[in-house]
């Protein structure tokens, strides 16, 4: 097993006597700055292992995952199992590297401790919230759809949970008006340079950490299709926040057309890709009423402004659109050559 006792000088540019071997764990485009990080680092990286390639395109195309691509520019061997647990030839291939430490980052599965327990000082794992807050799939989103002004990305030691290690360290992130891949880029970046920052002290064991408080942790469910469907008896403020927690993906979408206000048999999808709530004197302009008189759902005013749409609270305005089959184009631009009635359209 290797050792860092003469391994001197790990933080900067490590030179070719003074390499600690790692395994980077990965998948999605938010764990690739810290590869990167780690790369220039001048570590070993033994191994990158991410999930296989899957259809991820239009087309049926089959695509690797972010970080396979940026593992592939740098000449990294990468390993895609289908599965870790139980998976006796991949545990071999990680007991003869004999890795120093795992360093995890939106890997997609959680370790086995047969794996965790390989690593001469552990493993750790990038999480993109200030746990113990939004354990799980989809912090990010969560933290949009929530109304956060505020996240962060913590640095912790895994155990066989989810995400219930103890933190090591966490930086703060506003959330500002940004989407979702806007400030997962943002907390990308922080959580690159957070372990840059540790990565001496977790090669030497003098990294401290401090036990999550579990009376305060909260779980961000995975993001289903259903999540993305906007309600509109909600209040304009959040379905707004739900359309930047959908962009760029899977993307916020309304339904209009069906037959009985419910059902998604034969009607219309609707892609928002961007909206705002309209100001008081917008709105009165809009409705001929100082306050929002128009029914959820209900479309008022279609400009190149955008969509003036009824909610349960306040009138949402639909500045950019995705329709069945062409790009995200502003609602000026679809209505160069198409219309859209005003009436009550959505679902």
């Amino acid at each position: 097993m290797h050792t860092t006792e003469d391994r001197p000088g790990i933080s900067g540019k490590l030179g070719k006597s003074s390499r600690p071997v790692i395994v980077y764990f990965g998948s999605s485009g938010f764990a690739v700055p810290a590869l990167r990080a780690l790369h220039r680092t001048g570590a070993y990286i033994a191994y990158v292992v991410t999930q296989p390639d899957r259809v991820r395109a239009r087309g049926g195309k089959t695509l690797p995952t972010p970080v396979k691509a940026a593992a592939l520019e740098y000449g990294l061997n990468v390993l895609e199992p289908e599965r870790i647990r139980g998976n006796a030839d991949f545990q071999e291939a990680l007991k003869n590297a004999a890795p120093d430490l795992l360093v995890v980052a939106s890997y997609g599965k959680i370790l086995p401790k047969e794996t965790l327990d390989l690593p001469a000082h552990g493993a750790v794992n990038i999480h993109a919230s200030l746990l113990p807050e939004y354990r799980g799939a989809a912090p990010i989103q969560r933290a949009i759809m929530d109304g956060r002004e505020e996240t962060g990305v913590s640095l912790m030691l895994m155990g066989e949970g989810l995400d219930d290690g103890a933190v090591i360290a966490a930086v703060r992130v506003g959330v500002s008006d940004l989407d979702a891949g806007a400030l997962t880029e943002r907390l990308a970046e922080a959580g690159a340079d957070l372990l840059l920052k540790f990565l001496p002290r977790l090669l030497n064991g003098s990294a401290s950490s401090v036990a999550q408080d579990e009376t305060k942790a909260t779980y961000a469910a995975k993001i289903e299709k259903s999540d993305a469907r906007v309600d509109f008896t909600k209040s304009a403020e959040k379905i707004v926040r739900l359309v930047r927690a959908m962009s760029p993906a899977p993307g916020a979408y309304a339904l209009r057309g069906g037959k009985d206000g419910h059902s998604e048999g034969g009607e219309e999808r609707i892609g928002i890709a961007k909206a705002r709530v309209a100001e008081a004197a917008e709105a009165t302009a809009v409705t001929g009423a100082t306050e929002n008189k128009a029914a959820p759902g209900q479309v008022v005013k279609v400009s190149d402004e955008g969509i003036f749409v009824g909610t349960g609270e306040g009138l949402l305005v639909i500045e950019e659109v995705k329709m069945p089959g062409k790009r995200v184009m502003t609602v000026a631009d679809y209505l160069r050559g198409n219309t859209l009635p005003t009436e009550p359209l959505f679902d």
